[in-house]
């Protein structure tokens, strides 16, 4: 059980970008459209077998030929201005019927994958993932940041449609992040490494739904490249984002036409001012937001 490096690569204090599932499938989806557009390649994984239940068993001609589980690997590519290292799990170690991780396997994921990052000279890591938020879904997302270090924090500042998570109104001074992007940004800070999580904004009544949230991912894709000074082709996300609103569109048609309202206002007032649903809303969408999105695909 542990790491397992195919080829060790001569990379120069690169930095480390992690992606793994989780609300809207915000932060893998920007993690592994960078990997792909800039053909990052594979290097090692972190074994599975003290973290997953195999996906299913492969039986050919009456004999088991191999479990499958859920990958969890290592890309990494030389550039000109910042070499890099990816790691992107398609699954988080969970328990108890958990959706993300948490407790003893979550930690040990999330010091393997900076054993990674330590044995390859890695100053930065970077996570990402989704940040549910009072917006509605025609309006540009914006990226919540939250670093383990004032300096960073200064840093992030600088750069363009980022908010600190702790500049959020209601939020007070207090946070959390959910899972392992959350436990990776506190298992660097106690390991010395600087820290970011960049989180894309997803409406609060999208964060349920079984579909992912391209648009978010773009604006983290934004901002990440912008920090790392890579140029991106974004078509590829722009496709993905369109085909997708327009399933919530055709969803959103079906909202009692009381939330909807209530929805709409958020299209010309501040963000940071917008109203919430009520608990009745909330829990109509949560009861509905499966049958309609089932009904939306179904309908192109």
């Amino acid at each position: 059980m542990g790491i397992r490096l195919y080829v060790k690569p001569r990379l120069k204090k690169p930095d480390m970008v992690v992606g793994w599932p989780g609300i809207g499938n915000v932060g893998i989806i920007a993690v592994d459209t960078l990997r792909e557009q800039i053909q990052a390649e594979e290097f090692g994984e972190i074994e599975p077998w003290d973290f997953f239940y195999p996906r299913r068993v492969i039986i050919k001609a009456g004999l088991l030929e191999e479990l499958e589980f859920p990958s969890n690997k290592f890309y990494y590519k030389r550039l000109e201005r910042k070499d890099l290292i990816f790691f992107i799990g398609e699954e988080q170690p969970a328990s108890g019927g958990r959706t993300y991780a948490e407790g003893g396997k979550a930690y040990q994921m999330a010091n393997l994958v900076l054993d990674v990052a330590e044995r390859f000279g890695c100053q930065r890591v970077y996570t990402s993932g989704a940040a549910v938020a009072l917006i509605h879904h025609t309006v540009k997302s914006r990226v919540w940041a939250v670093t383990d270090r004032e300096d960073l924090t200064d840093e992030a500042k600088r750069y363009k449609n980022i908010v600190l998570m702790s500049e959020i109104e209601g939020g007070g001074d207090q946070g959390s992040i959910s899972g392992l992007n959350g436990l990776l940004l506190g298992v660097a800070k106690k390991r010395g490494f600087e820290a970011i999580c960049l989180m894309g904004e997803i409406p609060d009544y999208l964060s349920l739904a079984p579909f992912p949230y391209p648009r978010a991912s773009k604006s983290v894709l934004e901002v990440l490249t912008n920090i790392l000074g890579i140029r991106m082709d974004f078509g590829v996300l722009d496709g993905m984002a369109a085909r997708i609103e327009g399933i919530i569109d055709s969803v959103y048609e079906k909202f009692p036409q009381e939330i909807r309202e209530r929805m709409d206002q958020r299209k010309s007032i501040a963000q940071a001012k917008a109203e919430t649903i009520t608990e009745e809303e909330e829990k109509w969408i949560k009861e509905h937001i499966d049958e309609l999105f089932k009904k939306g695909r179904q309908g192109g």
